[in-house]
């Protein structure tokens, strides 16, 4: 006897509310799906479902039995497609979407190299700064940058993210270093597209509002006013390593810098990641660290 009989239609007849609708699912015969119910009762010896003319419903025992049987039934498959899954070519479309700025540099051209050895799959790319609602959305992967807010969403960590306060050292000698946040309100601020800057102070986050005469949403245009000795810019470490390795830009208040944060890969919760996606992330988060403007970041 093979104990998983009739757990199938079951649960398809649970889940429908009708032998037929349940029966068009499995793809068999409303009389097959009815005597494995019959024969799973037997087995049991106890009643699972109320039949009447119109309408299917789970007895006491039935509901009971139906959690777990869903569960058995949802790792059971799941078991198996993690399997297939070893074996697979990544396939079909995959959507994905990233910040403008950061999807243009560092994601895209990763995902054109994974493209070039999968060329079966398809991608849809949307370049936004807008956090879009993934499930609502039809999306399979997200990336996104520092600090996330709670979610049902899975995230996993694909690069580091360390942010710098800096100037360009042409600024700093017309103007002083800064030695305290207090001292920040007396400088001219670069704003990028955040309002607030991030800081660290006695082991705590600390928050400082920026205020100057210069603003852009872009965190390129951001470096190059810092560069032109504009005035001071709170940037992540992929935009301002490679000026403070040259002398170019001044790190300050370094006492008081943020928590490290992260880049991180989002998708839709499921007990094993789609093939294309799972692959996908494994490639960005190899492909970011060989990156130079990450070299020597802890991963």
């Amino acid at each position: 006897m093979n104990r998983w009989e009739g757990l199938d239609e079951f649960v398809a007849v649970a889940e429908c509310g009708s032998f037929m609708r349940a029966a068009e699912r499995l793809r068999v015969s409303s009389s097959h799906v009815s005597r494995q119910i019959a024969r799973l009762e037997e087995r049991l010896q106890a009643r699972l479902l109320y039949r009447t003319t119109r309408r299917v419903s789970l007895t006491e025992a039935g509901h009971t039995f139906f959690a777990r049987c869903q569960r058995l039934i949802e790792e059971r498959d799941e078991a198996f497609l993690a399997i297939s899954d070893l074996h697979s070519a990544p396939t079909g479309l995959l959507r994905m979407t990233a910040a403008v700025a950061y999807g243009e540099r560092f994601i895209v051209p990763l995902v054109n190299e994974f493209m070039a050895r999968h060329p079966q799959l398809r991608v849809d790319i949307e370049l936004t700064n807008r956090t879009l609602d993934l499930v609502q959305e039809g999306y399979d992967l997200a990336i996104r940058l520092g600090k996330l807010g709670e979610s049902r969403l899975v995230a996993t960590r694909i690069a580091p993210r360390a942010m710098y306060l800096c100037a360009a050292p042409s600024y700093l000698e017309r103007y002083g270093r800064p030695h305290t946040l207090s001292e920040l309100a007396r400088h001219n601020c670069l704003i990028g597209t955040s309002d607030v800057w991030s800081f660290q102070v006695a082991g705590r986050e600390q928050h400082f509002k920026p205020s100057g005469n210069w603003r852009c949403n872009s965190g390129e245009a951001v470096l190059d006013a810092a560069l032109r000795g504009f005035g001071l810019c709170q940037l992540p470490d992929y935009y301002v390593q490679g000026p403070l390795q040259r002398g170019e830009l001044v790190s300050v208040l370094e006492a008081n810098q943020p928590p490290d944060t992260a880049v991180w890969a989002v998708y839709p919760q499921r007990r094993y990641p789609l093939p294309k996606v799972r692959l996908l992330v494994e490639t960005l988060k190899d492909g970011l660290a060989r990156r130079h403007e990450y070299a020597g970041s802890p991963s």
